[in-house]
């Protein structure tokens, strides 16, 4: 981009009783831009909230007093580790009853079974009738399906102890516990989250109209990289996204956009995005809050300073020096970039032109600018 100095020539004739003063030159210095394109990288920004890859919300199977609460808040733990114990003294008796009710079956079934086999061996001689084999048969399948049933209410029992002790279903940090050893719970009391961490997803939403690539620019990479023109562009095309703290402080690992809803929300006109963070060091937490700052490559714009718009009212306006050195206001449309310094120029201006830069907000229309 070419900049050039003007300097105005103002000249002030004061006519007084007793003669004519000479002239008196003002220069005042103003700096101009020769319009061109070019390709910059917007930083477009979202806010977005943190959530572990796999946080689990910690719930008791069963009911009972909580006798041990064996973690603290923050703490990383690894699968299988226990968190919690419940009173096991009452699922202990019932898996001991159902197991005392299985091995009576199971001698049933087994009496049962001699019974029929020895009516097989009377019927084969004739010694009993169909009727008394038949009925040997059917006590020996009810002692067989007795025995499948006090098996699964052993199972169930034994399930049931297990349900005492709770372990973390993930790797992962301890959330917040609002319970005691000592508190009675059930199926709906909460007791914890683990947030799995290992990475972290940071969701938020984006407007539809970014998600469309620059097809000719596209186009071109394509035909220089040897693929079709006609490939399909997908998610792995964005480039790798930065997370911010709300102080402002960059995280220092970069994410990937890895999912994206299907379908646009009617009322925002956005889609959900998750980009993954790698969490090497256990510095994420869900709930955190920041920025996801993805770079956009924008091609063949017109960006030009700040400076060079001038707001009146509702109207964006630049100053453009004619053929005769004067400035003339031309209404544009302008979006920002994220940086503010720069704004591209959508439209008002055509490339070549010559637009005032450092202090057009004290240019006037028609002012001539002079070399």
């Amino acid at each position: 981009m070419n900049i050039k100095h003007f300097y105005l020539l103002a000249a002030t004739v004061m006519m007084v009783a007793c003669g004519t003063d000479m002239p008196k030159v003002v220069q005042t210095s103003y700096q101009t831009l020769t319009i061109s394109k070019s390709n910059i990288s917007v930083p477009l920004k979202f806010s977005a909230t943190l959530k572990g890859t796999s946080d689990v919300t910690i719930t008791p199977q069963i009911s009972g007093q909580l006798m041990e609460v064996l973690i603290t808040e923050g703490q990383q733990v690894k699968k299988g580790e226990v968190l919690f114990r419940i009173d096991d003294r009452d699922a202990k008796l019932e898996l001991e009853s159902a197991e005392a009710n299985l091995l009576a079956a199971k001698a049933k079934e087994s009496s049962a079974k001699l019974e029929y086999e020895s009516s097989q061996n009377l019927y084969s001689k004739g010694i009993v009738s169909k009727y008394v084999l038949d009925d040997a048969e059917n006590n020996y399948a009810q002692a067989t399906a007795a025995v499948a049933q006090c098996q699964a209410n052993a199972n169930r029992a034994r399930v049931n102890l297990g349900y005492c002790t709770i372990t973390a279903p993930v790797d992962g940090v301890i959330g917040s516990i609002p319970v005691f050893a000592g508190d009675q719970v059930n199926s709906s009391t909460y007791l914890t989250m683990v947030s799995g961490n290992a990475k972290m997803y940071a969701e938020f939403s984006v407007s539809e109209s970014i998600l469309e690539p620059d097809k000719a620019t596209e186009k071109n990479q394509k035909k220089g990289a040897g693929k079709e023109e006609d490939e399909d562009w997908t998610i792995s095309d964005f480039p790798d996204v930065t997370f911010y703290y709300k102080s402002g402080t960059e995280y220092p690992y970069k994410g990937r956009i890895t999912s994206m809803t299907g379908t646009v929300d009617r009322t925002t006109g956005a889609l959900t995005c998750k980009a993954t963070f790698p969490n090497p060091k256990g510095a994420l937490y869900s709930g955190i809050q920041g920025t996801v700052v993805i770079p956009l490559d924008v091609h063949n714009v017109i960006v030009v300073p700040q400076n060079a718009v001038v707001r009146l009212q509702n109207k964006s306006l630049v100053y453009k020096v004619g053929p005769d050195s004067c400035a003339y206001s031309a209404i544009v449309t302008t979006a920002g970039i994220g940086d503010d310094r720069d704004l591209i120029i959508a439209s008002g201006v055509e490339v070549g032109d010559v637009i005032v830069t450092e202090g057009a907000n004290n240019v006037y229309e028609g002012q001539r600018v002079l070399f």
